[in-house]
């Protein structure tokens, strides 16, 4: 007699309920899209608009809220492949060893005489001393300022190559070192570029480096690809600088150790500033969107410890100076300091709107990108392409779904009904599963679902025709069911174990779409053998128990 414990029939119930209650958001997906966006704006401490209210209001908050992420080709969004600069980061490199070379060089005057850098371009530091004689000196105390690569291809070399020109040290960077700086400048590229995006507010953005210098960028939900152009192109580097005095000018002589900067908000007017930074942006820890005094868009910001008290030390010896806050080279704001400002934070002010300070916050907090990036292709996927495609994947799902219904209702009558539940009870799992791991579903991963619908009663084709053999040898119905499913088992796992291995080398090997579809591949494979064993036999169990038939026909 087919028997299942009481335990197991419970906790089978349990995982099906819970599989139903993880997937019943996705039925009211706008709804729940848009009350998800607010309370992420509401925890970011945006100010809500109406809308967003009512939005927050349209699910409740104690209900699940995770539903599957839709791609780029189902959702519309933005599409960018960039370029990035690496080499704009070597001047910086070599401009970070001139003062080391300065300071190495006076310890050895008396051989060198007078050190003057001559020049810093083409890749090249040129640093000219006074005695010729002294150059073999100059070389070896350079030379000895340099460090060990710290790369696998990099054992052995230096970072700084220096070779003699005359009178002149002539400092480059080493082959090592380049390639070791090329791949630090495309991990913080892609590392600055994931946090801004994710600042946004998108979903499951796909960014992966291609090649040597390139970048992939796909941002599903985004309006355009000018509007992810502008969220990324920015630099925003931030300095905070001391205000030595305004000019009308901007070619004026700003005089030893200071620059001149435009000012954003004031046509015509240029800052005159000390160039080393009170602050820099490296101290900045957090950054939000606020309103002054005045109920006008402002940026809070806060510093690190060290930050803090540097940022303190200043406002308290400059009360009643202007400070400059800059950005990119412009002078955002210049307001006079009232009062000490401890504590390491303060506001910036400007003329912003409230986009432009959400906007600038977020640029803050993700940090200044280390080298230019050029757009190599931009592309924007509309969101009705998207909805054309989710159309023709529902009708795909649809037809497979009654194709495979009526097939197995007409091939084993009763029994087919029971799998059939067991195949709706299949997809709800699939779709709690990709809601919860909060893999984003894209046309393959389509692809994949509708397989698993044709692949899913295989399971219970064999059961079922197992289960005939044993009653065509005059068995009792709930001795055939047992045998059935007990002789079937082995062939169900052998078959679906190859298939799973295949899926994970899939996700394992390949990338984006390849990837979509080898997740709902193996989710439908794990959730079509949960279903097809378990599932079907606690309602045939449940059958016999209620109906205690003589005879099964199947």
């Amino acid at each position: 007699m087919a028997e299942i414990a009481t335990w197991k029939k419970i906790l089978i119930g349990l995982v099906c309920l819970g599989g139903i209650v993880l997937a019943a958001p996705n039925v009211f997906y706008a709804t729940v899209e848009k009350a998800n966006d607010a309370r992420t704006d509401a925890a970011n401490g945006a100010v809500l608009t109406p809308e967003e209210e009512q939005a927050l209001a349209g699910w409740p908050s104690w209900a699940p809220s995770q539903v599957v992420n839709l791609g780029l080709d189902l959702r519309g969004g933005a599409h960018l492949l960039v370029e990035v600069a690496v080499e704009d980061v070597y001047a910086d490199r070599l401009e970070g060893f001139w003062p080391e070379i300065r300071d190495g060089l006076r310890d050895v005057r008396d051989d060198v005489g007078t050190v003057r850098r001559v020049s810093l371009e083409n890749g090249e530091l040129r640093v000219r001393i006074g005695e010729e004689a002294g150059m073999p000196v100059a070389l070896e105390k350079v030379r000895s300022l340099t460090q060990p690569v710290i790369s696998l291809t990099g054992a052995g070399a230096r970072d700084f190559a220096v070779t003699v020109d005359g009178d002149q040290l002539v400092v480059t960077l080493s082959e090592a070192e380049k390639i070791a700086t090329d791949n630090r400048t495309m991990e913080q590229s892609l590392e600055i570029i994931r946090r801004r995006v994710d600042e946004s507010g998108t979903r499951e953005p796909t960014i992966q480096r291609q090649g040597e210098d390139r970048i992939l960028i796909q941002v599903p939900g985004i309006g355009s690809a000018e509007e992810l152009l502008a969220l990324l192109g920015t630099t925003a580097k931030l300095d905070f600088h001391h205000v030595v005095g305004r000019a009308a000018d901007g070619g004026a002589n700003p005089g030893t150790g200071n620059v001149v900067y435009p000012s954003v908000d004031e046509p015509g007017v240029f800052y005159i500033v000390e160039r080393r930074a009170v602050v820099s942006g490296e101290d900045l820890v957090d950054a939000q969107p606020a309103f002054d005094q005045n109920g006008r868009p402002a940026v809070s910001f806060r510093f690190n410890p060290s930050g803090g008290r540097a940022f303190g030390n200043y406002t308290a010896e400059n009360i009643g100076n202007p400070f400059a806050i800059v950005l990119d080279e412009e002078v955002i704001s210049a307001p006079v300091i009232q009062s000490h400002i401890p504590g390491g934070t303060g506001i910036i002010t400007g003329n912003f709107d409230v986009e432009e300070s959400t906007r600038l916050a977020i640029l803050l907090r993700a940090g200044a990108l280390p080298a230019e990036l050029s757009v190599l292709e931009q592309r924007t996927v509309g969101p009705e392409l998207g909805q054309d495609s989710i159309d023709a994947g529902r009708i795909a799902c649809m037809v497979a779904f009654a194709a495979v219904l009526i097939f197995m209702v007409l091939s084993y009558g009763l029994f087919g009904l029971f799998a059939n539940i067991a195949l709706i009870i299949n997809i709800t799992l699939i779709l709690a599963l990709l809601s919860v791991i909060g893999a984003t579903l894209t046309l393959p991963g389509i692809a994949g679902i509708v397989l698993t619908i044709g692949m899913a009663v295989d399971a219970n084709v064999l059961v079922f025709e197992r289960i005939r053999e044993e009653l065509r040898s005059a068995k009792r119905p709930g001795r055939a069911i047992e045998l059935g499913y007990e002789k079937a088992l082995s062939a169900i796992i052998d078959a679906n174990i190859t298939t799973l291995i295949a899926a994970v080398i899939l996700f394992s090997l390949g990338s984006g779409p390849v990837r979509g579809f080898s997740v709902t591949l193996g989710l439908g494979i794990i959730t079509s053998v949960f279903t097809a064993i378990y599932v079907t036999r606690v309602l045939i169990v449940l059958w016999l128990d209620t109906r205690k038939p003589k005879t099964v026909e199947i």
